[in-house]
């Protein structure tokens, strides 16, 4: 199946209930994304063990501070044998920059993988008004285009965005093997929760996303597996569909 396109999001409290949602969708999707809540519950020796146990992580911790601070970070994330990790796009072209550098450097110096380092643009919880209130003129659709260009510039791998930007970001960057992760989105009939900004699994693949991230709609299913499964389906099909377009 092309289930490496399913990011699972591990949000929930404690490392026992990651774990038996790990040992529930293994063989069904491509990663687990570890975040804030999970992270700061469990800490990065579960991380370990589930990279450990063959299976990929995004580490979502969107790292946003001074440049020295990230970089380090960068390659604290890089030792844990994560797949991808993120920071704000809005930190800046150094601190960018340097945790390229970083991360690259220190996976060759010590003869481990690479992670993907993508940037964030725009949460998918905000919207114009939100943008507003913090200060920005712009809308999403006019701001989320101009930080992938900014990323792309900057030695990022790729972006997180919404999967209403998907088509902006193709247009805008044409960078090879740009990487597209887009949270927000959201089967047929499943609650937006805080989500603003979303699209189905088939509409976010056919508009060019690489990897979608899914989370409550999985976790909160009266079975996870058959939710997942379900949504993999959506993009196997999605996938032939366009194809024959």
């Amino acid at each position: 199946m092309n289930n490496n396109k399913l990011i699972v999001a591990l949000d929930v409290d404690s490392a026992e209930k990651a774990r038996a949602l790990v040992q529930e969708l293994r063989g069904i999707v491509g990663m687990f994304k570890v975040g804030s809540q999970l992270f700061t519950a469990a800490g990065p020796s579960l991380v370990r063990e589930i990279v450990n146990s063959g299976e990929r992580v995004f580490l979502d911790l969107k790292f946003h501070d001074i440049p020295n601070t990230v970089a380090a970070a960068g390659e604290e994330a890089t030792r844990l044998g994560v797949s991808i990790f993120n920071l704000h796009a809005a930190g800046g072209s150094e601190m960018m920059q340097r945790t390229a550098e970083a991360v690259a450097t220190c996976a060759e110096s010590e003869r481990i993988q690479r992670p993907s380092v993508i940037a964030v643009t725009v949460l998918t919880s905000a919207d114009a008004s939100s943008l507003t209130e913090a200060g920005y003129s712009s809308t999403p659709a006019e701001l989320v285009p101009r930080l992938a260009q900014f990323a792309a510039a900057n030695r990022m791998d790729g972006v997180v965005a919404s999967p209403q930007e998907i088509s902006m970001i193709r247009s805008a960057v044409k960078q090879d093997g740009f990487l597209v992760v887009t949270p927000g989105v959201r089967p047929a009939g499943a609650s937006l929760f805080d989500q603003k900004r979303v699209t189905s699994p088939r509409e976010a693949m056919i508009a060019g996303a690489d990897y979608i991230v899914v989370g409550r709609p999985i976790l909160e299913a009266a079975n996870p597996r058959r939710a997942a499964k379900a949504i993999v389906q959506e993009l196997e099909d999605s996938v032939v569909n366009s194809a024959s377009i």
